[in-house]
């Protein structure tokens, strides 16, 4: 057998990303994917150097980097497009059959689901997760086996200050549709409020996935800036001598009422939003592993090995939606600047809520704790513990703070099912 080295050599060249690039790919048709090459690197700076949310942000950034790439032929947009096309309704408003989509791409003997399996690339098939709703779910039982819902037990009231944090959703939400996003758009883009970045990627996934990639870059950013963020709301909001407040400690909580509250909470919760059953049931069951005291090992995995496989797989598939032709457009800006105005509002939300509560319970209720309505556990408590101790160095709001904390991340999910619900009847 005759072998041809130069052939060989010629036809690895002529495969390759650098003669794409030699015969003019970014010049011509990929200016976008250049753009984006550049967007990947910024986010990488500020992920490790800036230590931005470097878990999920590497992963986002990487998979940026990866997909953007000429040939490499890892995520392929043209076969989620055609696969989402059968599922429009109205291409205008982009409005989609979202009963029969959450059937058909559960089943892989679907005509185009299987092309993606067939076809598609290592990202393709990473994202299938992302689609399904199973790694946000999955994210949530981590999240569940590593939260104490004791503070909310002990201080129900704490969950009127985490429904109150849900403000800048809602807002974000109508300002959305008056700028001309539509209905499932504007859903997506107001769920950046919730400061949570897996309903906000489960939300997005089924409403609006074009918008994937800039709305998880932005719910992720703004949760990393919390402590730039909120802090001027804080001192703007309350007074010197409401943020001195000292909170008496809380009652002790039993075994048995941790125990029972995942339990009846996803009972309850599926019973009334059944679109956010998948979300906080798993966030209930990894709860349950935690307080039961019998399923240790199980509670471990979930927190650790499981945790971190899906938050590798989850944020190199949103990482690889970011595709330049559907990232660098106006719709992303609106995204970002949506995303701080909904962001901000929440935090507002929470505070007003905590002035109201100080009021209504006469100075012993530290309105700081409202601002942890937001669903960044447990960083949105820390920055409550940290200015409460600002004004008062002997105030220790934290586990105060936890109670809205954890409510913030029940109310999201529970946001995010009132959203499907209503793209679903008017859609």
């Amino acid at each position: 057998m005759n072998i041809n080295v130069g052939e060989i050599l010629g036809k690895i060249w002529n495969d390759s990303g650098f003669a794409a690039i030699s015969s003019g790919f970014f010049a011509n048709n990929g200016w976008q994917s250049a753009v984006m090459l550049v967007i990947s690197f910024v986010l990488l700076y500020l992920a490790i150097v800036k230590k931005f949310e470097p878990l999920l942000l590497v992963g986002i950034a990487f998979g940026c980097l990866l997909t953007n790439l000429p040939r490499a032929g890892l995520y392929h947009q043209e076969l989620w497009d055609s696969f989402m096309s059968e599922f429009l309704v109205n291409k205008e408003t982009g409005e989609y059959l979202l009963n029969e989509f959450g059937e058909k791409i559960a089943n892989p003997l679907y005509h185009s689901y299987g092309e993606i399996l067939r076809h598609g690339g290592l990202l393709d098939i990473f994202y299938i997760g992302v689609k399904t709703s199973l790694y946000p779910c999955l994210i949530f039982m981590g999240v569940g086996a590593m939260t104490d819902f004791g503070p909310l037990i002990s201080n129900p009231k704490s969950m009127l200050l985490g429904a109150a944090a849900q403000m800048g959703v809602f807002a974000a939400f109508i300002g959305a549709i008056a700028l001309g996003f539509n209905l499932n758009e504007a859903a997506s883009i107001g769920i950046i409020g919730g400061a949570d970045g897996p309903t906000a990627i489960f939300l997005t996934s089924k409403l609006a996935p074009h918008l994937l990639g800039a709305i998880a870059v932005a719910a992720y950013s703004y949760m990393a800036l919390i402590p730039l963020i909120q802090p001027p709301f804080m001192r703007l909001l309350t007074t010197s001598k409401q943020r001195k407040i000292k909170m008496v400690q809380s009652r002790s909580v039993s075994k048995t009422e941790k125990i029972i509250f995942p339990i009846l909470v996803a009972v309850i919760v599926a019973l009334l939003l059944p679109d956010t059953a998948a979300l906080v049931g798993c966030l209930m069951l990894g709860n349950l592993f935690k307080e039961t005291g019998l399923t240790d090992r199980l509670s471990d995995t979930v927190q650790n090995a499981l945790m971190n496989i899906v938050t590798i797989l989850l944020s190199t598939a949103v990482g690889a939606t970011m595709v330049g032709s559907n990232f660098l457009t106006d719709q992303t800006l609106y995204i970002i600047l949506l995303g701080v105005c909904a962001f901000s509002l929440s935090t507002i939300g929470g505070l007003l809520g905590g002035v109201v509560m100080c009021w209504l319970t006469k100075g012993k209720v530290n309105p700081l704790i409202g601002s942890a309505g937001v669903s960044a556990v447990p960083m949105a408590s820390r920055v409550a513990n940290v200015e409460g101790q600002k004004a008062n160095p002997s105030n220790f709001l934290l586990m105060h703070a936890m109670g809205p904390n954890v409510a913030g991340v029940i109310g999201s999910a529970l946001a995010a099912g009132f959203l499907l619900s209503v793209c679903q009847l008017l859609g």
